[in-house]
């Protein structure tokens, strides 16, 4: 493979909006070309790109058959030359390089070529979550403030008396200086002290009725904003979650700050700012030029305040990405604490969080300077406005036209003036927080539900005949490497399928598009007529059964598990606890089924969370079960329990699809058996036409298929330490010899078969 060419590096880089510079290019490549020589291309790329100025860029070569095709345009090697490849249109590919008349040509015909792939930086608008239109969570927060609107004048007209009852606590200072001090009137002194008195209980009640009212109005629209969050979390498509536990935790826990701002801190800041306006024509009325010097402080506050909030527009971001980084490496080290004790890996998790603790720090340290420079400075102006005020009105006083109780009226109104501008300054700088939590919110609400919200689903009636995929292709959101690419597979009525293939071939996330959980990238599922995807999910989940390799428990009992959904007799779940042998563990316990289970099914063994799992599926009594490893974690009498249940329980028409690494032991089940490698499938037939197959390439002798469950342990049936021995090959694997290796068993396809 030759080095990467520099016209189609500088067209692919151009395609994916990546701005360089030519002549550095150049410069790099020619003196990469010279100096990596002889090492691999992807090596040299990267190197190229570091000396092009180009960090941040992410490059890989992968298999055409590998890809993804919707993440072209990428660079292709073939007929041993460098083409820029581009996808016009599903099924189409055109290739064009310099010096060569573009083509087009199918993706069949490039099975065998390799792919050199690049993911620029991401982008992120930083006036995003400035901006209502397109901005879901912002809409959201203001559809909830506003959803009942009555509250809205009595906050505004408890907040305007609040700031007019500020007007005569200054009339009552300037009276006092002015008339009663020189004239010593008490009987005046005493009318405007119980006028104030009743000013100051009037001001009292009505701030405690506008904080009790927002309180209120806070409140219910919290509950409500996390309910439709959480519900939105629970309707996310499971493949573009966030892989990331502690960013998808930030996400949901970000709106706590947005609803703050909005509900308090915005509506005093709406209101009061006004009447900053407003005391400052009074004290212009009143002081003259005292008048210039509170308008001219108004100015230079805000432009402190922006000034600090665009400062903190990076290390607020930075921050929130390495306090989620710590959280998920918090979550990870809780789950996974026997993992890191088992493995005396202790001191390696301790410095990564010392690393991201130093990282916060420093960020925060960065945040606190500057918060702490806008408050002290707003500080600062306050005082230097008081002082400059003070100064001019002894010249307005020695010139006659201000009285010795004006100025000090107008000192008292000063203060309301300063208090309205260094909240102010406060709210731009928080609003750099809320904004970077909207941006976080957003990420949450702009991802995918598993249906659209206008969406109008089926509710199909007859039970469905035949599970089928059609030009299927899976990828994970932002990933080039393509999972499956199945162009036709069907499961009829009566099948009993068992998926076989090497780690990675594809078997769970086939179950999981299968099951509704994964959303194909093109392509469509359907269940019987209809595409799974326009079914009602209650519709799906009442035919289709999916048994997870991983079987999640949750806090609560054991009965609480069993019936997750809560739609099960205590009867089905008694009787299906004693098939599988769960009544066993719940004797074990005084509380019986209502014994109690931690987060994550912590005091229950591998095997036994893996029966309650089953025990879910079994009481469903699906009409396709989809089971993917269901004894991985069984011993012999447990996985016999397992097999005999699935035998009775399954109706004729049911479909059965399992993946398992114990092929043989399904083998009384199984009507056929599919092999997967790579996404795709590389046998397809009955299981005494595929299972010698793959015997025989894995060094292995013919087998016989039980015809029941006994027969699984008859002595014509290989050991499980023999079956250890067997790989799963692909058809052009040479035959190995089959007369001088032992017979092949169950247990040889459980490692070799596992996904």
């Amino acid at each position: 493979m030759k080095p990467v060419s520099l016209p189609e590096l500088q067209a692919l880089l151009g395609k994916l909006r990546i701005s360089a510079n030519t002549a550095e290019l150049a410069q790099a490549h020619g003196h990469t070309l010279k100096t990596r020589a002889q090492t691999h291309p992807l090596e040299q790329l990267r190197q190229l790109l570091s000396d092009a100025g180009l960090k941040d860029i992410q490059a890989a070569i992968l298999p055409w058959r590998r890809l993804d095709p919707r993440r072209l345009p990428a660079l292709l090697w073939l007929e041993e030359q460098w083409w820029l490849a581009e996808r016009p249109a599903p099924g189409r590919i055109t290739l064009s390089r310099d010096g060569a008349a573009p083509r087009e040509c199918t993706e069949d015909a490039l099975h065998e070529a390799e792919v050199l792939w690049l993911r620029g930086p991401t982008r992120h608008s930083s006036d995003d979550a400035q901006e209502g239109q397109g901005n879901p969570a912002l809409r959201m927060v203001w559809h909830e403030l506003l959803r009942s609107r009555g509250w809205i004048p009595r906050v505004v007209m408890a907040t305007l008396l609040v700031n007019l009852l500020a007007i005569p606590t200054s009339i009552f200072a300037m009276q006092v200086y002015d008339r009663v001090v020189p004239t010593m009137a008490y009987a005046t002194l005493a009318t405007l002290t119980v006028g104030m008195l009743l000013m100051v209980g009037l001001d009292w009640l009505l701030k405690t009725l506008r904080a009790h009212i927002l309180d209120s109005v806070t409140c219910g629209m919290d509950q409500r904003l996390s309910q439709r969050v959480y519900e939105h979390l629970l309707r996310l498509q499971l493949d573009q979650q966030p892989r990331s536990l502690g960013t998808l935790a930030a996400q949901v826990g970000a709106l706590d700050s947005v609803r703050q701002f909005f509900s308090s801190s915005i509506i005093f800041a709406l209101v009061d700012l006004p009447f900053a306006l407003l005391f400052i024509g009074l004290i212009a009325l009143i002081g003259g030029h005292i008048g210039w010097v509170y308008a001219g402080i108004l100015p230079v506050a805000l432009l402190i305040g922006l000034y600090t909030r665009l400062r903190l527009r990076r290390l607020t971001r930075q921050q929130m990405m390495r306090s989620n980084e710590r959280q998920g490496l918090l979550v990870d080290s809780i789950r996974g604490a026997e993992s890191i004790r088992a493995s005396h890996a202790g001191w390696r998790f301790a410095q990564d969080w010392q690393k991201l603790s130093q990282s916060i720090a420093g960020y925060s340290i960065q945040q606190k300077s500057l918060t702490h420079f806008s408050a002290t400075t707003t500080a600062s102006l306050s005082t230097l406005a008081y002082v400059a005020a003070i100064v001019v009105g002894v010249w307005q006083v020695e010139a006659g036209h201000l009285t010795m109780g004006g100025m000090i009226a107008c000192s008292i109104l000063g203060g309301r003036v300063i208090a309205p501008i260094a909240q102010g300054v406060q709210y731009l700088v928080q609003w750099q927080q809320v904004s970077e939590s909207l941006q976080m919110v957003n990420g949450l609400l702009k991802l995918n539900p598993e249906r659209r919200p206008q969406q109008t689903l089926l509710l199909p009636e007859r039970q469905p005949e035949t599970l089928a995929v059609e030009q299927l292709r899976f990828a994970f959101l932002h990933s080039p490497l393509q999972l499956l690419n199945l162009p036709r597979l069907e499961f009829k009525s009566g099948e009993r399928v068992l998926l076989l293939g090497p780690v990675g071939g594809g078997k769970s996330t086939l179950l999981k598009v299968l099951a509704g959980l994964y959303r194909p990238s093109e392509g469509r599922v359907r269940l019987g007529d209809a595409d799974l995807w326009e079914i009602d999910p209650q519709i799906v989940s009442t035919q289709v059964g999916y048994l997870p390799q991983s079987v999640q428990l949750f806090k609560g009992t054991l009965r609480s598990n069993l019936a997750l959904s809560g739609a099960v007799s205590d009867s089905a779940m008694l009787e299906t606890a004693r098939a599988l042998g769960l009544d066993q563990i719940a004797a074990g316990s005084p509380q019986g089924m209502d014994m109690e289970i931690s987060e994550g099914g912590e005091g229950l063994s591998g095997g036994q969370r893996q029966l309650v799992g089953l025990a879910r599926v079994l009481m469903a009594r699906p009409r396709i079960w989809l089971l993917d490893e269901p004894t991985a974690s069984l011993d012999g009498d447990a996985e016999a329990r397992v097999w005999q249940q699935l035998q009775q329980l399954l109706r004729p028409e049911d479909i059965l699809i399992v993946s398992t690494h114990r092929p043989m032991a399904a083998m009384p089940l199984a009507t056929r058996v599919i092999v997967l490698q790579q996404g795709q499938v590389s046998r397809d037939g009955r299981p005494d036409q595929v299972m010698p197959g793959l015997m025989a390439r894995a060094g292995g002798a013919p087998i016989t298929t039980p015809a029941t469950p006994s027969a699984a342990a008859a002595p014509q049936q290989p050991s499980a330490l023999q079956l250890r021995q067997v790989r799963v090959q692909p058809q052009t694997a040479t035959p190995a010899p089959t007369t001088s290796t032992p017979a092949a068993t169950p247990d040889a396809m459980a490692a070799q078969t596992q996904e």
